[in-house]
């Protein structure tokens, strides 16, 4: 098989279209519900429970794909029906007015959008010859869509270029707090589905084998949780993940009260610019300090930024500053966890083990952490809506995931001992 440009240039559209249809309503979806659900009491609560439905759904995907796409359907036409499904469902999100069913609605969405995520993946990896070059080539443009929609969304590129599609096609000037964003990704999740069809067959290879509950969650990795090392970072994997959903679901809404309004998903993509260039770093930084440091300087960052957000949320500058550290946060602990593990397993549950992690994150770390942040917004009556609102929650708010965080690194950074793996690499 040859990867033709042609073929890479496809497989990029699609990674593109992947990541444009979540973020096109991922990242203003509290600001949404703040608005839509605004005279609903436990507001905060509800964003928790919304926002913890892509958890749910990280956590039972894996049975998902593992049943379906390994051993019955084409990845592509499989990707393709979730895709149009969902699509549907995101229409339909965006007439609901009743919280209960916006939650079992989107809950039902993700449920058909997070395989597709694995679908994705294993599509481009079936049809290119060399996964190690091409593949980031190919994925760093679902980064590139997800940049994207938040400037479409914005209507603007960080207040320095308008963007004004949303505008002349609807008449709206604020579109992230209207249901704008969840039409316009059911659309693009249309063509998306359509487009699925048309990629290159990628039959499945699993085809015969008996389907293993405990294999498709990554539990035939838990073997590696006998070793002290490995046990330490998993649980640090599983908390830090807490802190992080706190991120996620209020920030978007948060910033924009401070300091960017209506522009605030443009702002929101500096984090996803940062991604992208900590993610070329990564290997240079974990040569010359190793997977503890590495994640330990994640942790750190998690923890500078809560506090930025809690002491100066009146700053703008801070606030972009803030919202800058997500590549740190991000790829020095995902992308250096990512590694870690892939050298602590062996070759025959290597799949495994990189599915336990992602469930342990992902899944149940934020899965708590959006339960925890709409107790806690509720417990201290946080006006998330308002700027007012925000000046006067700020601190209480953040204080607790920058608690965290240092908690957690601290634990991180007593009780992980260095090391050095097969490869001769200290971590």
């Amino acid at each position: 098989m040859t990867s033709s440009p042609y073929l890479i240039t496809r497989l990029s559209l699609m990674m593109f279209l992947q990541f444009f249809v979540w973020g096109a309503f991922f990242v203003t979806l509290g600001s949404y519900l703040l608005e839509v659900f605004k005279n609903e009491t436990g507001i905060n609560t509800i964003i928790g429970l919304a926002f913890a439905t892509h958890n749910w759904a990280a956590l039972l995907a894996p049975l998902f794909v593992g049943l379906l796409a390994d051993r019955f359907i084409n990845a592509e036409r499989l990707n393709a029906v979730c895709q149009l499904l969902g699509g549907g469902l995101l229409w339909y999100a965006a007439s609901v007015t009743d919280p209960g069913v916006f939650i079992w609605t989107l809950f039902a969405y993700f449920m058909l959008y997070m395989p597709t995520l694995a679908l994705a993946n294993t599509i481009a990896f079936s049809n290119i010859d060399d996964p190690d070059k091409q593949f980031p080539a190919i994925r760093v443009w679902g980064t590139v869509g997800w940049i994207l929609a938040g400037f479409i969304v914005a209507q603007t590129v960080l207040g320095f270029v308008n963007i004004p599609i949303l505008q002349v096609l609807t008449g709206v000037d604020n579109a992230q707090i209207t249901n704008i964003p969840l039409k316009m990704a059911a659309i693009l999740s249309v063509i998306y589905g359509l487009y699925s069809l048309t990629l290159p067959a990628t039959p499945p290879k699993a085809k015969g084998e008996a389907f293993s509950v405990s294999k498709a969650l990554g539990m035939d990795a838990l073997m590696l949780m006998k070793e002290r090392n490995f046990f330490i970072f998993a649980l640090s994997s599983f908390l830090i993940s807490i802190p992080l959903a706190f991120y996620y679901a209020r920030t978007n809404d948060f910033v924009a009260a401070m300091a960017f309004g209506n522009q605030s998903a443009s702002f929101m993509a500096i984090g996803q610019m940062s991604e992208v260039l900590f993610m070329l770093l990564v290997p240079f930084f974990i040569v010359r300090f190793g997977v503890k440091w590495m994640l330990m300087v994640a942790m750190a960052a998690w923890a500078l930024r809560y506090l930025v957000f809690a002491s100066f949320p009146e700053s703008a500058a801070l606030l972009i500053f803030g919202i800058a550290l997500h590549g740190i946060c991000y790829d020095f602990f995902f992308v250096t966890g990512q590694l870690y593990v892939d050298r602590k397993a062996p070759v025959a549950i290597r799949a495994s083990a990189q599915g336990l992690f992602a469930l342990l994150t992902y899944g149940a770390g934020m899965l708590v952490g959006n339960y925890i942040l709409g107790w806690w917004g509720d417990s201290m009556a946080l006006d998330g809506s308002t700027q007012a609102g925000w000046l006067q929650g700020a601190f209480s708010f953040w204080i607790m995931p920058a608690v965290l965080a240092a908690i957690i690194l601290l634990f991180f950074s007593l009780t992980f001992k260095r090391e050095t793996v097969s490869t001769g690499a200290s971590v």
